[in-house]
């Protein structure tokens, strides 16, 4: 209670008389008030899909709905030979290209989802998940949540060669 009597507004009234017998009356009124806060911009949060193989990693930065593509770039686009695409650096460079682009764009943090090829494939992401991980909370963004969203099947997907396997 003593914290809302301190806020009481004062009213100081002054009366003037107009024209002989009129009593006009005016009243000015000050709040005590705390002064305005500037409210910041909300955080633009966003996800990001890395799509880790042996062969290559991409990845997709997306607003949080996932609908709308930010930032797309693979570990191809960065080094020049077949066989680096999967490399640890080339998902740290592919990192770093998504990390560049998501500075401009306003974003202050990032939920990232990892996948692997699953199915009747790895279900272990490739050596680029890491490194491209790395690169993200390096590039100084808030991380939220770090997930595996490798598909897996839950009833009996055959892999691919027939009844009796691949026949060399």
């Amino acid at each position: 209670m003593s914290e809302i009597k301190a806020k009481v507004e004062q009213v100081s009234v002054k009366e003037t008389k107009v024209s002989g017998e009129e009593v006009k009356s005016e009243a000015k009124v000050e709040t005590k008030s705390q002064p305005e806060v500037k409210k910041e911009s909300p955080e633009k949060w966003g996800i990001v899909h890395i799509y880790s193989t042996y062969n290559n990693t991409i990845i997709h930065l997306t607003d949080l709905t996932g609908g709308e593509t930010v930032a797309l770039s693979s570990g191809g686009m960065h080094v020049n030979a077949d066989r680096y695409e999967s490399s640890p650096f080339a998902a740290m460079k592919a990192a770093n290209a998504v990390v560049e682009t998501a500075k401009n764009k306003g974003f202050d943090g990032f939920h990232i989802r990892v996948s692997a090829v699953g199915g009747v494939g790895s279900r272990v992401p490739g050596p680029g998940a890491q490194a491209a991980i790395r690169a993200l909370a390096r590039g100084g963004f808030k991380i939220g949540r770090i997930d595996d969203v490798t598909p897996i099947p839950h009833d009996t997907t055959r892999k691919k060669g027939g009844k009796r396997g691949r026949r060399v």
